[in-house]
């Protein structure tokens, strides 16, 4: 199944047509001018790009919510909903990576909380906490309580989150955006094991991050 047909992000189509204005501009300036606007569109089309994705439609499974690489897999209390200690699986998304973001399972919106907080880097182990931040707390069709956080970096000064309380998405469909580099932290239901490891790449809507547990 694909989730969607857009080549671009919607919050990033007034970047880009400013951007291309920028250009057109400068064609009438300098070759030099139109050398930089040109780059810099360049620069918002690759940022805001929003390839197709194809989600799994196997059951008992959570999928990526982001783009990105696997920088912690730990166990700490989840803080705004569920307040226990459960699995948290943290992914560093750079400025080159697919900043559109995806429901990890096909469910409904329980709980949002939103944190204004610092911009520190997205890799720190502080930011989970301090940094400016929007979680969901999603009751999946399975019965499942999953928790995900979109949290800024020092370069990201932007979170876009759609979800309401009471919405319902299914897996791999887009519920927001992060601008210029961040993380997603994802707290997996208890009987869920994690099968993705430090380091490993990971892509949004595709890379299965954790399975039910057998037995």
């Amino acid at each position: 199944m694909t989730t969607d047909k857009n080549s671009f992000a919607r919050e990033g189509l007034p970047f880009i047509f400013l951007s291309l204005v920028l250009v057109l501009i400068s064609i009438a300036i300098h070759p030099l001018a139109t050398v930089i606007t040109t780059l810099l569109l360049a620069f918002v089309l690759y940022f805001f790009r929003n390839p197709q994705r194809h989600p799994s439609q196997e059951n008992d499974i959570l999928i990526s919510p982001a783009d990105g690489k696997v920088i912690q897999v730990e166990r700490v209390v989840e803080p705004d909903f569920l307040k226990k200690e459960l699995l948290r699986v943290t992914i560093f998304m750079s400025p080159f990576n697919v900043h559109v973001n995806r429901f990890p399972d096909t469910g409904t919106v329980l709980g949002k909380a939103y944190h204004k907080g610092k911009f520190l880097k997205a890799f720190s182990p502080d930011a989970s906490l301090h940094n400016e931040r929007s979680a969901l707390h999603i009751k999946t069709n399975s019965d499942k309580d999953v928790v995900f956080v979109q949290i800024a970096g020092w370069l990201a000064r932007r979170i876009v989150s759609y979800p309401k309380e009471g919405d319902s998405y299914d897996r791999g469909q887009i519920f927001g955006v992060i601008r210029f580099g961040s993380r997603m932290d994802v707290y997996l239901p208890e009987d869920y094991e994690c099968i993705v490891s430090l380091e490993q790449k990971v892509k949004a809507g595709e890379t299965i991050l954790a399975r039910k547990a057998k037995g």
